[in-house]
């Protein structure tokens, strides 16, 4: 990925790394509620000088996050490689339950209660592959499954988009309209 630089919109930020949101409230408290928010099209320079916080090392601190959430993701085509090698691969949807039921990745377990009782219990072997629509939002419940022991929880990056278009033409490829 391309360095950016404090001119980025803050839109075009969020998109391009998708744990930004967490790893700028996490350290600088913005973007979390209303009194700290941003919109997308102020610049990053901007916030940060609305802040009072140096941009520079904003932008220092989002790429080293980025690079640390990178960490916990795995490519569709890795995924299918460990797969086909034999490897256990628990898959947990952390979708909603209506789009969990209109199309899914074979085997995979909606996420629940009884669900994370179950894997934070049992600490499964194999990897853990949690998956989401686009695999916009799905960092953050790896950070939590890790932040709970399940330490082999990845994220699809793609989400299940990504895998039916790279892997699986089979799954069937939606929409979500709000």
């Amino acid at each position: 990925m391309k360095m950016m630089d404090v001119d980025v919109k803050m839109g075009e930020l969020m998109e391009r790394m998708p744990g930004a949101r967490r790893a700028l409230f996490a350290k600088y408290h913005l973007g979390g509620c209303q009194s700290c928010a941003f919109d997308d099209g102020e610049t990053l320079g901007e916030l940060c000088e609305r802040a009072e916080i140096d941009a520079d090392e904003v932008l220092a601190h989002l790429q080293k996050s980025h690079e640390h959430d990178l960490t916990m993701l795995l490519e569709p085509g890795e995924v299918k490689r460990r797969v086909d090698a034999g490897e256990d691969v628990l898959w947990v949807d952390v979708r909603t339950r209506e789009e969990h039921d209109a199309v899914k990745i074979a085997g995979a377990e909606f996420f629940n209660q009884e669900v994370q009782e179950r894997i934070f219990k049992e600490k499964p072997g194999g990897l853990v592959v949690l998956y989401d629509h686009t695999g916009k939002y799905v960092l953050d419940q790896v950070a939590w499954f890790r932040g709970h022991g399940v330490e082999n929880a990845f994220g699809l990056t793609g989400g299940i988009d990504a895998w039916s278009q790279e892997v699986d033409k089979a799954v069937m490829r939606y929409r979500v309209e709000v």
